[in-house]
């Protein structure tokens, strides 16, 4: 049997078959799956209407697809709304994100079989909560927000991070909180609980308020806020014809094959990214470039030079390694400040972090890592790592993986660190 298959087409026109070519089997495959990456596999271009070729230009049948005409057809534009009104959705009296006009929940799917266009209309909702829950936390819970780097010129990327008024002064005890990795900033936990429950599941909120009712100064970090991101400026190539002394048909040929593999090159991207965003750069934050020197900045600038004779930090996931990080770089100071550590789901691993014996020793008595357990709440769970107790948060199967806790839980987490406080002083004779 042939390992190829002829195929044709009329004398002037031809669809996605090649005029009266011979294409091996795996070929066809290869150049699908390979070169294109898959992703015009179910792509409105794989059912393209016949395209107008003559023998001899079947090579060139690509280049000949009205790409800005397929895009249109392919993906709705990528405008999206930059407030809560304009997406038709408010937020009710319990904190739910519900649709003005039906009173549903936020639907994902908003346009079936356009996932890419749903995710980015998914992200562009999350930045508007983002900037919500920033003025929940100086409206609502009277933070301040406070610029960082601390002696940051006009010109250069800054972060920034929250504090109560009493945060430096308190002279009894200050709540730090840390949230975990990816898209959420300052005053959240996570961002799907934010949108798919309430604002009590998702944000900070509640903690905060509750810490300051018992008296506590609060410092809210913002570790995943590390860069900021601008046009990236387009360059201009001399081409090399104007300099060369290589011979004219020979710069000809080069500047062909040049022009030849932009133009491959600029169709797999619009395949790629059917509406070309603009290219982004990222301009890190100095001394905040990563979650783990955010946190020690904002002890070295804020949290050592406060007043608290005891200090408490609640570190979620990632915040907990964070934490970690920490104690490695400045151990002597933390032992003096922190009280105790509540973690909620932390990822530290005291090996890979290449914390020592001491550090470990502290963790077991100063810090506890509420996990997601099925079991009672408190109760022990085994743990592979010399460091920190594990006990069980009592989440059951309602919690999504990379959620915290409902509020409820924290609020408990909350009153397990209160306790300790109060154990600490009687320990000191308070």
């Amino acid at each position: 049997m042939r390992n190829d298959v002829s195929v044709s087409c009329g004398p002037r026109k031809c669809g996605s078959n090649l005029v009266g070519a011979r294409i091996p089997r795996g070929k066809v495959i290869t150049t699908a799956r390979g070169s294109l990456s898959g992703e015009l596999e179910g792509h409105a271009s794989s059912r393209l209407p016949p395209q107008p070729c003559s023998w001899g230009q079947s090579s060139d049948l690509l280049s000949r697809i009205d790409l800005d005409e397929l895009m249109k057809k392919d993906e709705p534009p990528l405008d999206f709304p930059d407030t809560l009104e304009g997406f038709e959705y408010a937020f009710n009296e319990k904190g739910q994100l519900r649709h003005i006009k039906t009173g549903e929940p936020f639907v994902f799917n908003y346009r079936e079989d356009l996932h890419r266009w749903n995710q980015k209309r998914y992200e562009a909702l999350g930045e508007i909560i983002t900037k919500y829950v920033y003025e929940l936390l100086e409206k609502d819970c009277n933070l301040k927000k406070i610029s960082i780097p601390v002696d940051a010129t006009e010109s250069e990327p800054k972060s920034f991070i929250f504090m109560s008024e009493d945060a430096l002064t308190n002279p009894q005890k200050l709540m730090v909180l840390i949230h975990g990795s990816g898209v959420v900033r300052a005053g959240q936990w996570a961002r799907r609980l934010i949108i798919n429950e309430d604002l009590d599941s998702g944000t900070q909120i509640p903690f905060i308020k509750r810490a300051m009712d018992e008296g506590y100064g609060v410092i809210v970090l913002n570790p995943n806020e590390n860069y900021i991101e601008v046009e990236k400026p387009k360059i201009h190539v001399q081409s090399s014809s104007d300099s060369s002394d290589e011979p004219a048909e020979k710069r000809e040929r080069k500047d062909k094959v040049s022009k030849e593999t932009k133009k491959r090159r600029d169709f797999y991207e619009k395949y790629r990214n059917p509406q070309r965003e603009k290219e982004m750069m990222q301009l890190y934050i100095r001394e905040n470039g990563s979650p783990e020197e955010h946190a020690i900045y904002v002890w070295d600038h804020f949290i050592a030079q406060s007043a608290a004779e005891n200090v408490f930090f609640v570190a979620h996931s990632y915040g907990g390694l964070a934490f970690v990080e920490l104690m490695i770089q400045r151990e002597a100071d933390v032992k003096s400040k922190v009280t105790a550590v509540a973690l909620t789901d932390s990822v530290h691993n005291v090996w890979h972090q290449e914390a020592g014996k001491t550090i470990r020793e502290w963790m077991r008595e100063n810090c506890c890592n509420w996990v997601s357990s099925s079991e009672p709440l408190d109760t022990s769970v085994e743990s592979m790592l010399p460091d920190c107790p594990r006990v069980s948060a009592d989440f059951g199967l309602s919690l999504c993986v990379e959620s915290p806790c409902t509020s409820q839980h924290l609020l408990m987490v909350l009153l397990h660190v209160s306790m300790t406080l109060k154990l600490e002083l009687l320990a000191k004779g308070s």
